[in-house]
């Protein structure tokens, strides 16, 4: 597959063969679980302490002729601590089970369990390949809800790389017919739910990809961009490929890019 090289003024400067890579089939299976697989090893592990509420002294014989027992008393066999007593009369209150006021979960999660999930190493490079054969169809990536250019696909020249300002960067894109969709990237939305409470407030969306060779002024210029994302070639994995696990993100690659790939 033969694309058009777009310059920083949006002018056609030649045509580059894709590689091999891009004609892989999509998979979205293969997606996912890799997404899932990713997001798992970035998962800290949690729980609460292994003795929290089982720290008082609550214990209740059941025998019929032990002091303290709760034999003929009516009341339920539960543990209990003693407040205050007089004589063989306690004045007790249930601790320890799980129905208690300060008593232990029932099923507390452990800050032993594992959540690194395994996918093996074929798998991983296949849904990688997938996801980047993705971004050149045309019908993937609008169907992510992108704006797109008619002449889209394309590359995009190494100039790109020298852009050392976002104001550049913008200009450069607008040339591209990428005005759109870094409008409907500047909107966002109050996020719906408890996680206004959390640090996350607003909910925006995901814009272009720009895949880059390596590192050079691009990265630093467009990171404040709203919904834009830079990251050099030997870098790129599903998640960035695939946000939500759903192929045909909106991406350009640029000359020194493909050639890493």
């Amino acid at each position: 597959m033969k694309l058009p090289i777009l310059n920083t003024t949006g002018a056609k400067v030649g045509e580059q063969e894709l590689p091999k890579v891009f004609d892989t089939p999509v998979r979205q299976d293969l997606i996912l679980r890799t997404n899932l697989a990713i997001a798992s090893h970035k998962r800290q592990p949690y729980g609460t302490d292994p003795r929290a509420g089982a720290k008082s002294a609550a214990k209740l014989s059941r025998r019929r002729r032990k002091y303290k027992t709760a034999y003929g008393k009516g009341i339920s066999r539960i543990p209990r601590k003693i407040m205050s007593r007089n004589g063989e009369r306690m004045n007790w209150v249930g601790a320890f089970a799980p129905g208690t006021v300060g008593g232990r979960m029932a099923f507390p999660p452990s800050a032993q369990k594992n959540w690194h999930q395994k996918i093996n190493q074929k798998e991983r490079t296949l849904a990688r390949n997938s996801a980047l054969a993705a971004t050149v169809n045309k019908q993937h990536v609008t169907s992510r809800g992108h704006r797109i250019p008619t002449n889209f696909p394309f590359i995009i020249s190494t100039d790109f790389e020298t852009l050392d300002k976002a104001t550049k960067v913008v200009e450069a894109l607008d040339k591209l017919g990428l005005m759109q969709e870094l409008e409907r990237c500047d909107t966002r939305v109050i996020r719906a739910g408890r996680g206004k409470n959390r640090g996350r407030p607003y909910v925006t969306k995901i814009g272009p990809l720009l895949v880059v060779s390596g590192p050079c002024k691009l990265l630093t210029a467009g990171r404040n961009i709203p919904g834009i994302d830079i990251m050099p070639a030997a870098r790129l994995s599903t998640i960035n490929l695939a946000p939500g696990s759903r192929p045909g993100r909106l991406t350009l690659y640029t000359q020194g890019a493909l050639a890493k790939l």
